[in-house]
């Protein structure tokens, strides 16, 4: 399980240097629900509702939106030379092979840890200081490009830390803050996975990546066409639909109707 998290960890990283957006991105990876279906499917010999399958259709046309319409944008965007638009769209499609091939992985590595839970017990804080403790040594490959980003990190503008007035570069505070912010984020993923219903685990972290999505485009002002809102749209829609939110809703509404009759 940890070499897996660590090939997801580096090769979902390494994909944003293949002319993938960070929209592209985080919608791409919203479609753990499909590369779980599936992979549940192959591996555990599961079954599935028409409505569930429903909803994989939805997620699945979401990301093709996205995916075709960013492909799209890469082709235009590039040098108006042909060789350089061809090549750009080759870094994408290899892009994509990396974010599917991460997708697939993710989806593996979640069944392996589902049936270690249910082998050896839900333990959150050993599932969660394992993972992300054993792969460091790992990183020792990776030292020479990890060694170039130090360097620019060093380069960038010097930031004035607030209340404890501290100068530093500002890539650096906010390597800083995005560790505080995804332990936080991991720390409560990893909690809720063993105290919580997957529906409630699922939905929170699928409201999560729809939450960065949004600031991912007004930060960054990615390219963002009413294309790929309708393709998020559907990935929303259909994760929701695959969590079934709303029979659950009707559930709970249908509840205290009955009590009052009683």
């Amino acid at each position: 399980m940890v070499a897996m998290f660590f090939t997801v960890s580096v090769v979902n990283n390494y994909a944003l240097n293949l002319n993938i957006a960070m929209p592209l991105h985080m919608i791409f990876r919203s479609g753990s629900l499909i590369a779980n279906m599936i992979l549940g499917i192959i591996i555990l010999k599961k079954r599935y509702s028409i409505f569930k399958y429903t909803s994989i259709a939805l997620v699945s046309v979401g990301i093709f939106i996205c995916t075709f319409m960013s492909a799209k944008q890469v082709t235009s965007q590039s040098s108006s030379s042909e060789n350089d638009g061809f090549q750009a769209f080759l870094r994408w499609l290899l892009g994509i092979g990396a974010l599917t091939f991460a997708l697939l992985m993710s989806a593996r590595m979640g069944i392996f840890q589902e049936t270690l839970y249910k082998q050896f017990g839900k333990h959150s804080k050993e599932a969660l200081f394992y993972n992300h403790a054993l792969p460091l040594p790992g990183f020792i490959f990776l030292a020479s490009d990890i060694y170039d980003h130090a360097v620019l990190f060093n380069k960038s503008e010097l930031y004035q830390v607030p209340v404890i007035g501290v100068t530093v570069p500002i890539m650096w505070f906010y390597l800083l803050m995005n560790v505080i912010t995804q332990y936080v984020c991991i720390r409560g993923v990893f909690i809720l996975t063993t105290e919580c219903a997957s529906l409630t685990v699922t939905l929170v972290v699928t409201l999560r990546k729809f939450v960065s999505l949004i600031f991912s485009i007004l930060y960054f002002q990615n390219p963002f066409t009413l294309w790929h809102w309708l393709g998020t749209l559907f990935v929303f829609i259909g994760t929701l639909m695959y969590t079934e939110v709303w029979n659950n809703l009707g559930t709970t509404k249908s509840q205290p109707q009955k009590d009052k009759k009683n």
